[in-house]
């Protein structure tokens, strides 16, 4: 009885030894780097760590432009304001124009072609001759 039950107790052995055998070779083929799907966890975690980077530089870019339009929208709003003041200046400037000599410039020439001078003049026969 102790004979049959160590030649079951070595049968046992024998095919669990065959069956860690090919459980190996086959954990092996599945963790390849090249055709398994270890090769599929190499390569989305190398894009894991492409796309983090991509992220971390969109968010600083993101971040340094609300800065720069938080600092523009405030240049804006300083503007408007000295805008409004400006134009809340200008009701008190009175509705008559002050004659100035720039205006006086202005109006001599209007003033000489009305008199029947030409301001351009052009001799058609002289050239031709």
């Amino acid at each position: 009885m102790e004979l049959i039950a160590d030649i079951f107790l070595g049968a046992g052995a024998l095919g669990a030894a065959i069956y860690c055998f090919i459980l190996g070779r086959r954990l092996n083929r599945f963790n390849d780097l090249e055709k398994g799907v270890g090769g599929a966890v190499a390569v989305l975690s190398a894009q894991v760590d492409d796309l983090t980077k991509t992220l971390d530089a969109a968010q600083a870019t993101a971040a340094g432009s609300a800065e720069t339009l938080t600092d523009l929208t405030t240049r804006a709003e300083k503007m408007a304001q000295r805008l409004e003041l400006q134009m809340a200046s200008m009701h008190d400037i009175p509705d008559v124009p002050a004659r100035s000599e720039p205006a006086v410039a202005a109006q001599a020439p209007a003033q000489a072609q009305a008199g029947g001078e030409p301001m351009f003049v052009r001799h058609r026969g002289a050239v031709a001759q």
